[in-house]
């Protein structure tokens, strides 16, 4: 790859596992982050299946990710009164691809850090202007510089600023829900995922080994800002642990749940990456693999010797097919979780194990 500058606007998983993966091709990139980055990914934790964890081990962090996590033998279903309706063998599902994991997200994020150590990063500075003109973006920045780049990056979240400068137009659409996200502690026979539910609600537990329990709770409401009161009271018919956990979320991080839309990842020579470009409903747990992903297959486009232009058509062309299945079966989990218990527990009983193993297949396979 002939020399070029890339700056890459977003120091979370997308543009971490960015600037590694670019490194490690003998292509250094700058990073601009709108925050702190020091101490980020807050006090939640994630789920990553086998596809995310091969992908940070093509960066070089995979052993690295893996120690600091807690491995997933098996996802369990059950109703809000703690009834069994669906246990999944999680090795069968991924047929061979690698482990599944649960980690606190600030390790995760402390480990891209460091594999991404030589790359300089701005922090807090936020990109407030973006010109693409005829030739090179030109970016303008919070303290007022400005700088041209051969290529930008939008790796900044669903309300990616990028994303708004270089393609417009309202991307984003909320998909009826509003989650809660914490971690607890003091609970060591929860060791496995599960997911509890009951009537427009469901309440998931990840354990984390010793290092707690990440709980992650959803309700179905109609508007982003509700429902009012103390949330923790639309969970109070939901079986033990449910009560014990909820003790401990006094300050659990509240989100509506969003969906990035746009036409396109790409313009000119500025493009997307990660929840800039298709964030969905975290249902299939695929939303820092699908960023890994991302990351790897652009950095490999990046550095084929091909024009700019050329390999972020290629990149996109990869990743729409991949992206698009995971956006669409997120959407099929959400009606289904969201039919009435009378038809979906009978439903779950006798098919979530197929349904799962179809909902992953294509990932198994490498980007």
């Amino acid at each position: 790859m002939t020399a070029v500058r890339i700056l890459i606007a977003g120091a979370g998983i997308a543009g971490l596992a960015l600037a590694s993966a670019l490194e490690r091709r003998g292509v250094v990139a700058e990073i601009v982050e709108r925050t702190t980055v020091t101490g980020r990914g807050g006090g939640t934790g994630m789920y990553l299946q086998a596809n995310a964890v091969r992908a940070l081990g093509e960066l070089g962090i995979g052993s690295t990710v893996t120690a600091r996590a807690n491995p997933i033998k098996r996802q369990r279903i059950l109703d809000h009164r703690g009834r069994r309706l669906a246990d999944i063998d999680v090795a069968r599902l991924w047929g061979g691809v690698g482990e599944c994991v649960a980690l606190h997200r600030a390790d995760l994020h402390a480990s891209l850090r460091a594999a991404a150590a030589r790359v300089p990063i701005r922090e807090g500075t936020a990109v407030t202007g973006l010109y693409l003109g005829d030739g090179a973006p030109r970016v303008t920045f919070g303290d007022g510089t400005s700088d041209g780049y051969d290529l930008v990056v939008g790796a900044d979240g669903v309300h990616s600023t990028v994303r708004r400068y270089a393609l417009g137009g309202s991307s984003i659409r909320y998909v009826g829900q509003v989650c809660w996200r914490f971690v607890a502690h003091g609970f060591p026979d929860i060791s496995d995922w599960t997911v509890r539910l009951g009537r427009g609600r469901s309440f998931l537990t990840v354990a984390l080994g010793q290092a707690g329990v990440y709980c992650y709770a959803d309700v179905n409401v109609r508007e982003p800002g509700g429902p009012a009161g103390d949330w923790r009271e639309l969970f109070a018919d939901f079986a033990d642990p449910v009560p014990g956990l909820l003790d401990q979320a006094a300050g659990a991080y509240r989100a509506p749940i969003e969906e990035v839309l746009t036409p396109a990842w790409t313009a000119r020579r500025v493009v997307l990456v990660g929840d800039a470009a298709h964030a969905a409903s975290p249902n299939m747990a695929q939303g820092a693999a699908l960023a890994i992903e991302d990351a790897l297959v652009l950095a490999d486009e990046l550095t084929t010797g091909q024009p700019v232009e050329a390999a972020l058509a290629a990149y996109e062309r990869r990743r729409t097919a991949r992206v698009s299945w995971v956006r669409h079966q997120t959407r099929r989990r959400d009606r289904t979780r969201g039919m009435p218990a009378a038809v979906r527990n009978p439903v779950l009983r006798a098919a979530a194990g197929r349904m799962f193993q179809s909902h992953y297949r294509p990932l198994r396979e490498r980007p």
